[in-house]
């Protein structure tokens, strides 16, 4: 049987890994074991940050209705039920961006709500 030497599958993965870990402080960049841990833990918040993000985008654009529902004479929760009593199908973000972008056709949107 041949002899099979790994030093350079190792060690290219090994630079794959560092590679991925420049800007990291201390040991977590240049020492293997360390960087691995840390490159775990990043790509762990990395995932729970891209659910957390959805979040609060929705959070803010809720926020955002809510500010102009005001200033048309209607809650968030009026304004919402109205309008899917009118079946208009639009999504939180569409409106949150007709509010800050269209005042006038959010109002018009709000009076639907409101009939």
């Amino acid at each position: 049987m041949s002899r099979v030497k790994r030093g350079t599958v190792t060690k290219k993965r090994h630079k794959r890994l560092l590679k991925q870990t420049k800007g990291f402080w201390g040991q977590r960049k240049n020492i293997f074991k360390r960087a691995k841990e840390t490159l775990m833990r990043a790509w762990a918040f990395a995932f729970k940050g891209r659910k957390l993000r959805k979040r609060d985008m929705k959070s803010l654009f809720i926020s955002r209705i809510g500010a102009a529902a005001r200033l048309n004479g209607l809650s968030y929760s009026k304004l919402m039920h109205g309008l899917s009593k009118a079946d208009v199908q639009l999504n939180r973000k569409m409106l949150s961006q007709l509010a800050i972008h269209e005042p006038d056709a959010f109002a018009q949107i709000a009076q639907v709500a409101q009939k």
